[in-house]
């Protein structure tokens, strides 16, 4: 049976003035979307869904998990659900948590899973026809990056919202860049969202750089209530590219 699940009208706006400012969408795009089965790309994969009823451009979308085949990962069960929003489904699964012993050379697990997945995925959209890749990154983790690179890089970095990749022939945006996690987090609650636990033990062997981050600003945001708005006010330059050529 075909779900009918509607994403709150905060979320709905928020990714709608996202995509409108970062013109994320065209007429006649093809977007595939990295659904690792978590609470963020599950809620952005309904509010994709619900703005194809209804926004002025037309686009058509498809999914992909890539799985790296860790023990304790198991997307299958999110097919039939695909299957019952009429998605097309891609799934790639490759060895690379096996792989990164051999080839990991002075990298975090975490990076080099992240750039293998991404090409992947790249390998996927261009096969399977797709010319933009949509990822389900919000604001937290636009904050935490920002931090991160101010921090430890010296650099005032973050996210793009929207940008083309070096080879050309790929877009990549980020609908969520608005959203704070707990939206997702409370709408994947109350619609139910078959949510697939991420039971990477890399990610919670030990305290991340990026964990560490999100209890700081976690805290700072008790005091001020404007925290994530002025950040982004201050990323807002940051995230545009300002090479993107349609």
């Amino acid at each position: 049976m075909k779900q009918n699940i509607r994403p709150p009208k905060a979320l709905l706006r928020r990714v709608g003035r996202a995509i409108a400012d970062f013109e994320m969408i065209h007429d006649g795009d093809r977007i595939l979307l990295g659904v690792s089965g978590g609470k963020d790309s599950l809620s952005l994969l309904h509010i994709l869904h619900q703005l194809q009823s209804y926004a002025p451009v037309r686009f058509d979308l498809g999914v992909i998990t890539v799985d790296p085949q860790i023990e304790g990962f198991d997307p299958a069960p999110l097919r039939t659900y695909y299957e019952s929003l009429d998605i097309p489904y891609h799934y790639v699964a490759q060895p690379i948590m096996q792989e990164a012993k051999s080839h990991m050379r002075g990298d975090s697990f975490c990076a080099y899973c992240s750039r293998m997945k991404r090409g992947i995925m790249y390998t996927t959209a261009r096969k399977q026809g797709y010319g933009v890749l949509a990822l389900a990154q919000h604001l937290d983790d636009l904050a935490e990056s920002f931090l991160m690179s101010a921090f430890h890089g010296g650099q005032l970095r973050t996210m793009k919202a929207h940008y083309r990749i070096d080879a050309g022939d790929i877009r990549v945006i980020r609908p969520l860049v608005y959203c704070r996690e707990r939206q997702t987090h409370d709408f994947a609650g109350v619609a139910g969202l078959p949510v697939v636990p991420d039971s990477c033990p890399a990610c919670f062997s030990a305290p991340t750089q990026r964990e560490h981050m999100k209890r700081l600003l976690a805290e700072e945001e008790k005091q001020n209530k404007h925290l994530f708005a002025n950040l982004l006010q201050a990323m807002r330059p940051l995230m545009a590219d300002q090479n993107l050529s349609r």
